[in-house]
């Protein structure tokens, strides 16, 4: 009896601390979603409140009126959903060969992509700008999709994956008859539903809310991602803080919508990946 109170106890405490956890970081972005409905003179109230006594949506509509928000917005799905599908591709094939075949040279070349982890972003960040303007790149969406595409990150994450996989199921089909193309397709490809979510996500997140490297290549506004207009809001003497926050409540939907989409594979790529080889 004493060690189920004691255990009954020890719940009750982890419960409370991970609610604890949630409220802590939950509240900025719930206090963002609220304050995009409140007027400018309630927004700056003391005492502060989370719900306006007159919640209005004259805030997003001066957010779309104010420059080209759709325009921003329609540009960064773009640039985000076809990053995400060729990060998706490139890192998962090059991850599965490093993983399941063997080449002259395999470890020597896994070894400099783990290497290219060590660099800092800020070292070839001059490197890569020069070639996007070489490319004629500069000022282009494509030149904020094509450089990143090849993460090493990603390749890592998908090469130990399918280390995890035993390769039974490879040589059986084999056996029958299947291609090797036939054997990715059908059989390999459809395992690694937790780790492409993974990539997915990460890949999506990234590129959705990256600002320093669209400052660099895009000085067309209307080629502008919403975070290069967020930025705009931000004016030398003053801030649009209802139309900013209106902004930055509909920049969140998106990554929402993709977590959400996608939290299952995560979840069941933790036993997913158990099957050892």
């Amino acid at each position: 009896m004493k060690t189920n109170a004691k255990n009954n106890i020890a719940k009750i405490i982890l419960y409370f601390g991970l609610v604890l956890l949630s409220v802590l970081f939950l509240a900025p972005i719930v206090w963002v979603i609220m304050s995009s409905f409140k007027t400018s003179s309630e927004l700056f109230s003391w005492p502060p409140t989370l719900i306006g006594s007159h919640p209005t949506i004259n805030n997003y509509v001066q957010a779309f009126a104010r420059g080209n928000f759709l325009g921003f917005f329609i540009n960064t799905v773009f640039v985000s959903v076809i990053a995400t599908i060729l990060t998706i591709v490139i890192n998962l094939l090059s991850g599965y060969a490093f993983a399941k075949y063997e080449f002259k040279g395999q470890k020597f070349l896994f070894a400099i992509v783990l290497a290219t982890l060590m660099i800092p972003l800020e070292v070839i960040m001059v490197p890569i700008f020069k070639v996007i303007v070489a490319f004629n790149l500069y000022n282009n969406l494509w030149g904020l999709i094509i450089p990143a595409v090849a993460s090493p990150t990603s390749v890592f994450l998908v090469k130990q994956y399918y280390e995890g996989i035993t390769s039974a199921y490879m040589e059986a089909a084999r056996i029958d008859g299947a291609s090797e193309l036939m054997i990715l397709t059908r059989i390999m490809l459809p395992m690694a539903k937790p780790v492409i979510s993974v990539l997915g996500i990460l890949s999506f997140m990234w590129r959705w809310n990256d600002f320093l490297w669209p400052k660099l290549v895009i000085i067309s506004r209307e080629k502008f991602t919403l975070q290069l207009a967020l930025a705009n809001f931000a004016g030398e003497f003053n801030v649009d803080w209802s139309s900013l926050l209106a902004m930055s409540t509909i920049s969140m939907i998106p990554v929402i919508i993709v977590f959400i989409a996608l939290q299952k594979y995560i979840i069941g790529g933790i036993t997913a990946g158990g099957v050892k080889g």
